[in-house]
């Protein structure tokens, strides 16, 4: 992998993000492939309107299909028909959103799967060796997010966690090799919740560790907007120019273009795709909820002037009455 920063405007910048599986324009938001599909979106359309790289989530996709079937099929990419870059999370995520299904321990995390009830046990070495079967171009380290709020104390001894399974993914990905023939490279996440001690101490330290690139994480999970702001500023600080800056789980437009100003390269959310399925639609103009009655007859565009296939072809109120009859189309 390859990051070059190609221009700058204050803390905000432009770069070029180059994998074996093709070149990413950044800043660059990927839409959320959880279990290796764009849900409502088919690939078709995602390489349509300018996706340039996608997420996957290792989780879920070692759940289903599993990683022989994976392997078999010879990696995401095949599996899905999808030749474009391919990042995956670790897995982390779920030790937060799923804390009643896991146990944390020293050496990794103990899930219940919430499909079946059967014990898995994620360990450092156990997300690298699944993250090489999927062969994704971005993988991402093993770590714990920690809730908001939660105690100082708490979100020191889980970030001393993070870091240690850090180390310990970047040996292994040393240690093994690709199995399909593309590199992979491997991302840290810089955790510590609202306290900007324990951000500089896992930031610094992460850093020394020399990784490809570097997410911050543990915010949008419920802190205030404008702390999130603040500690998406002062982490990007710490972290080296030259590398790619990941924003875990941002977010809405405001919340992409607030973040790129505080010099953040890349982005995810399901939140864009999740609205839209509920008729949620984001705007040049704003927010609109596509299944009010305002909309019935209305002949106009979704979004005049944007080049897409829906907004060419089909009306706001043909929209809205597909929602109506529980339909819709995709583009």
């Amino acid at each position: 992998m390859k990051f070059s920063v190609v221009h700058t405007e204050s803390s905000a910048r432009a770069g070029i993000l180059e994998t074996d599986h093709g070149v990413i324009e950044t800043p660059i938001f990927m839409p959320v492939g959880t279990q290796g599909t764009v849900k409502a979106v088919e690939q078709r359309e995602l390489a349509e309107i300018g996706a340039q790289i996608i997420l996957g989530n290792t989780y879920h996709l070692y759940l289903r299909p599993g990683m022989d079937v994976m392997q078999q099929m010879g990696g995401l990419h095949k599996f899905m028909n999808w030749q474009k870059p391919i990042l995956t999370d670790s897995g982390g995520y779920q030790v937060f959103s799923l804390s009643e299904f896991r146990k944390i321990t020293h050496d990794g995390v103990t899930f219940k799967s919430h499909l079946d009830g059967s014990s898995h046990f994620f360990t450092p070495q156990k997300v690298v060796e699944i993250q090489r079967t999927i062969g994704s171009d971005i993988m991402m380290v093993l770590d714990e997010c920690p809730p908001f709020p939660c105690e100082e104390e708490y979100a020191r001894e889980s970030n001393l966690l993070t870091m240690k399974w850090a180390g310990e993914c970047q040996k292994i990905l040393k240690s093994t090799q690709p199995l399909y023939g593309h590199q992979q490279s491997l991302f840290a996440i810089v955790q510590g919740s609202v306290y900007k001690d324990i951000r500089e101490h896992s930031a610094r330290a992460l850093v020394d560790l020399d990784f490809e690139g570097y997410a911050i994480g543990g915010l949008a999970v419920g802190e205030p907007i404008e702390t999130m702001y603040e500690l998406t500023e002062f982490t990007t600080r710490l972290l080296p120019k030259e590398k790619p800056r990941y924003l875990m789980g941002v977010g809405t437009p405001e919340n992409l273009l607030e973040s790129i100003d505080r010099g953040i390269d890349m982005f995810d959310c399901v939140m864009p795709t999740r609205n839209g399925r509920n008729g949620m639609i984001f705007t040049r103009n704003g927010r609109i909820n596509i299944r009010n009655a305002k909309w019935k007859v209305d002949d106009s565009p979704i979004d005049d002037g944007f080049d897409s296939y829906t907004n060419k072809n089909f009306s706001r109120g043909y929209v809205r009455h597909l929602f109506q009859v529980d339909d819709f189309i995709c583009g």
